[in-house]
């Protein structure tokens, strides 16, 4: 695991150089609960896949990465996309990446797209979250009954260590606040000028089909990707049909 850091905060990252020349850089970005290590091996098989450098980090306080000092507001994924983004492409040297998003990694990647119109090349995101649903909250209420009652926290405690009781609770805590009621980065969307493939399981524990639809319709020219017997982490669930999308969307950037 290589580390570097980013706004005074020592962030752990991996990074898999390219095979073939001319290729876009892709950047990886992780849910609300990951983590470099939680990806496993799906970001060397999408590097194999495309010929291309991928990199994935672990966002501050996650995994082996130096948590903020302060505690998490509305506004994370707004700070994450709009300050941390920008200053971890600086360090690694990308003018212009491909971003693929997972859940809130897919929500970060949507609002940096919108600020930054002329930077990436493209997004994927995979289930993301533009607004908040009844369904999202009922499966983080369910999620938060899992902390309490199995073994979730000595499973995520092999990822984040010292950090989970804190990673979990910023993430649980925040969305099922009364504020976090009325979050929404619709107004990103209409502003994004790259190309757009957005990917969400029919199963989906966190979310309706709506997600990705308000993106179609939002963003012009965007592909979209319902798969079937697919929950919440397509890239898990449903494995070769993501790294065929992807890998077919990087060529189209």
């Amino acid at each position: 695991m290589k580390h570097l850091v980013v706004n005074g905060l020592r962030l752990e990252y991996r990074d898999y150089p390219a095979t073939v020349a001319g290729r876009p850089e892709l950047l990886l970005l992780h849910e609300g609960l990951g983590c470099v290590a939680m990806w496993r091996h799906f970001p060397e098989k999408l590097a194999a896949a495309t010929g291309c450098r991928v990199v994935v980090w672990s966002r501050a306080g996650y995994g082996g990465s130096q948590a903020y000092a302060e505690p998490r507001n509305t506004r994370y994924m707004h700070r994450e996309a709009e300050e941390a983004l920008p200053a971890l492409l600086a360090e690694l040297n990308i003018d212009r990446p491909l971003l693929i998003g997972h859940s809130d990694g897919g929500s970060i990647a949507l609002i940096f797209a919108g600020a930054f119109p002329g930077v990436p090349r493209g997004i994927a995101v995979l289930a993301p979250h533009e607004f908040v649903e009844a369904e999202t909250l009922a499966g983080i209420r369910e999620a938060r009954t899992a902390w309490q009652t199995t073994d979730l926290p000595q499973k995520l405690a092999r990822y984040h260590h010292a950090q989970t009781e804190r990673v979990f609770s910023d993430w649980n805590d925040c969305w099922l606040s009364p504020p976090f009621r009325d979050w929404n980065i619709e107004e990103y969307l209409p502003r994004i000028r790259c190309p757009v493939l957005a990917i969400q399981g029919e199963d989906d524990e966190y979310a309706t089909l709506r997600q990705i639809d308000a993106i179609a319709e939002q963003v012009p020219g965007t592909q979209l990707l319902k798969l079937a017997n697919c929950g919440h982490t397509p890239q898990r669930d449903q494995e070769a049909a993501v790294l065929d999308a992807l890998t077919a969307f990087v060529a189209r950037c």
